[in-house]
């Protein structure tokens, strides 16, 4: 079971606190080519707005404040925080399960529900001890408000970060706590990186091992993993097409002459929906593509083709990785390799690795709750403060699933 903000095998929210190597696309994956445009992968399906009900706290001396989920530390986690991740759980298992039969997404969807609160412990041990590692990644979560709002700059309504700002603040989400959410994500990757994966070091033997044991795994028919930079000619006037061509054609240059990385220009400059994941399209087989892309079979691993004009645009294609039919030789899967068995050392090392965290930390739960973690459910938090309106927390909750239809951060 994957932790809840973990991504195994695949880059993380920002690429400069990435925790894990990029993965070769997987071999398994398809996609199908838009008649207009080059083929693009498909989004995850909107959030839920699931609400679950708030237990109800035992009755004690004082004044129970039942707003207050579990104490981290000198952190708390509300019932807001809670209510928040539970009904992010079927989207989350949706991710997680890509693919999956009706009865095991209903498990993993089951699997992340029961250990949300175990999650939000997680990562307020791992926040604070980013902190007490003297972790900065300020400079990182500048770098993610922009990717967020290049990807949201539609008609150029975002020109710059006061912009979005102000258009998060008119959804009636709080600006500081939209970036603090950024700035946790980013450190707890940070600390997993410093002081879990760093210290995992991977044996060739074992790669070579995997290797002769898994050779039906590394069968492939012929295929090949596609990246685009697409410069949009959509609503352009005529007059500005001329222009639009010859931005494509300067893009192609800088990879094929100045050497230029073409993912790193596919996240600044391409107009297409594939442009925050370096231009990844995926992988094809022989007439699986538009006869326009054809050519692609010809190419060589990181060939481009020349600028090609669509109804839509113009586009340019790179061939990532090229793969002739029957068994792949291992230096052609070491890399996919390498990141299955880090992924498969990683989980239980991070586990035990937040172990030691808690046993050096002070936690408490609240009764009606349960951290599956197994840290043991004391007596009901007793604060000074009168109790929240339970109302006004739930609608905070509805309200703060309403307004994530805009920017997602995870």
């Amino acid at each position: 079971m994957k932790f809840r903000w973990m991504v195994f095998g695949a880059a993380v929210l920002c690429a400069n606190a990435s925790v894990y190597a990029q993965t070769p696309p997987p071999s398994q994956s398809q996609a199908t080519p838009p008649v207009t445009h080059a083929p693009v992968k498909s989004t995850a399906p909107g959030q839920t707005t699931a609400k679950p009900a708030t237990p109800a706290a035992a009755p004690i001396q004082g004044t129970v404040v039942e707003d207050i989920v579990a104490r981290v530390n000198d952190d708390i986690v509300t019932t807001v925080d809670y209510q928040e991740a539970l009904a992010n759980a079927p989207q989350e298992a949706q991710d997680e399960c890509q693919g999956c039969s009706a009865e095991q997404l209903a498990a993993t969807k089951a699997e992340v529900q029961k250990n949300v609160l175990r999650d939000l412990i997680d990562q307020a041990l791992l926040v604070q001890r980013a902190k007490d590692l003297g972790i900065t990644v300020e400079t990182d979560v500048v770098k993610e408000l922009d990717r967020i709002r290049q990807e949201n700059n539609k008609n150029n309504s975002l020109p710059d970060l006061e912009s979005l700002e102000k258009e998060i603040e008119s959804q009636g989400i709080n600006y500081d706590d939209f970036k603090n959410k950024i700035r946790d994500h980013i450190l707890v990757q940070e600390v997993i990186r410093r002081e879990v994966q760093s210290k995992i070091n991977l044996d060739h033997a074992k790669v070579v091992e995997y290797y002769s044991q898994h050779k039906a795994e590394f069968e492939s028919p012929e295929m090949v993993y596609l990246r685009e930079i697409f410069v949009s000619t959509k609503d352009k006037p005529e007059a500005d097409v001329a222009k639009l061509k010859q931005k494509a054609e300067d893009l192609r240059q800088r990879v094929a002459v100045n050497g230029d990385d073409f993912g790193g220009l596919a996240k600044h400059f391409s107009d297409g929906s594939t442009a925050k994941e370096g231009g990844e399209l995926g992988s094809f087989q022989p007439g699986a593509l538009d006869h326009a892309y054809d050519m692609v079979f010809k190419l060589n691993r990181n060939e481009m083709t020349p600028v090609i004009r669509i109804p839509d645009g113009f586009v340019i294609l790179q061939v990532q990785e090229r793969y002739e039919a029957g068994l792949q030789p291992l230096e052609k899967v070491e890399g996919q390799i390498e990141n299955r068995l880090q992924a498969q050392m990683m989980e239980p090392r991070v586990r035990e690795y937040l172990n030691t965290l808690r046993q050096d930390s002070y936690v408490i739960v609240h009764p009606g709750y349960v951290d599956s973690a197994a840290v043991a459910t004391s007596t009901a938090i007793v604060e000074e403060a009168p109790e929240a309106p339970k109302k006004e927390q739930q609608a905070s909750a509805q309200n703060t699933q309403k307004k994530k239809k805009f920017l997602k951060i995870f």
